[in-house]
């Protein structure tokens, strides 16, 4: 195979891409792109590359089939700069390669992140792991934004004596907290890209590495974009449903089928026709029914 040149990443090689108040992400290094996923996919039958529409159709048929070997061909090395308290959410996604900014060798810089006053908000009541809807008024905002960086230099503040007095950098860092900036090289393939893209632009993931995510898939799209095209289609705004959801899906179509002698025609929607009368009660009902309002897998 010939080595994969693409020049729209190119372009974009070390160029910071900035997220939240201090952090960024930079692309250092690519290996392949649409071309590498269609050469692999095709090294079977010996074939080269077809055109621009045949290379498409092959790289969407893989992705809805789920043939993944042909996308983890492409690889990504991502420089990322963020608080440590998103990087214990990233660090989850175990199929990458990760080196992180030591702080035992290093010094940390007084760099917090401290969040924009939209995005204070109150504890959510339905969801143990989230904020609400609710923003902070402008002065709850304020008093909350002044706790939080006092606290950031206060800690900093003592940080920095331990250091002074000569203790061990490993154990001088044990003050700071988890919104201190760190940094790592993040190495991973499109498959596994991919995955971590489904969970973490999901509605239902936090904020802070939601913006990381959609940076990353900006800058992937200038690697793969047929790829990128595929995987937004066929599985970011997708859904699937289980097999009752299946059966609940097939009884409403068909009742508003039956009821109007023709589908689509009587204006009722699939979500609001005789969900009592079906088999999913509860939260099962609960979750088939953001399926059909959002299209997000739950």
């Amino acid at each position: 195979m010939a080595h994969v040149v693409v020049p729209e990443a190119e372009s974009i090689l070390d160029k910071e891409f900035k997220v939240l108040d201090k952090g960024f992400v930079r692309l250092v290094d690519y290996l392949g792109g649409d071309a590498r996923i269609v050469q692999a996919a095709r090294v079977s039958y010996g074939e080269g590359t077809k055109s621009y529409r045949e290379d498409a159709a092959l790289i969407d048929y893989l992705l809805r089939h789920e043939h993944t070997s042909p996308f983890e061909q492409v690889i990504l090395t991502f420089h990322v700069k963020l608080p440590i308290f998103v990087a214990r959410q990233w660090i989850r996604h175990r199929t990458a390669r990760v080196n992180e900014m030591s702080s035992r060798y290093s010094i940390l810089p007084d760099e917090f992140y401290v969040p924009a006053t939209e995005d204070l908000a109150v504890q959510s009541k339905d969801n143990k792991q989230g904020r609400s809807d609710e923003p902070l008024s402008a002065t709850e905002a304020e008093e909350v934004l002044g706790v939080i960086q006092q606290a950031q230099d206060q800690a900093y503040d003592g940080y920095s004596a331990l250091i002074e007095r000569n203790l061990a950098r490993e154990l001088a860092r044990i003050v700071l907290p988890v919104s201190v900036y760190t940094q790592w090289y993040w190495q991973i393939d499109l498959h596994n890209l991919f995955r971590f893209f489904q969970l973490r632009l999901d509605p239902h993931a936090q904020k802070e590495i939601r913006l990381y995510a959609q940076t990353m898939l900006e800058i992937t799209r200038a690697v793969a974009p047929m790829a990128v095209d595929s995987f937004e289609r066929n599985l970011l705004h997708g859904v699937r449903f289980s097999g009752p959801e299946m059966e609940e899906l097939r009884r409403r179509l068909s009742a508003l089928q039956d009821s109007t002698g023709q589908l689509g025609q009587s204006g009722e929607s699939v979500q609001a026709l005789q969900p009592e009368v079906g088999h999913l009660k509860g939260k099962d009902l609960e979750r088939f029914e953001e399926k059909l309002k959002t299209g997000r897998q739950l």
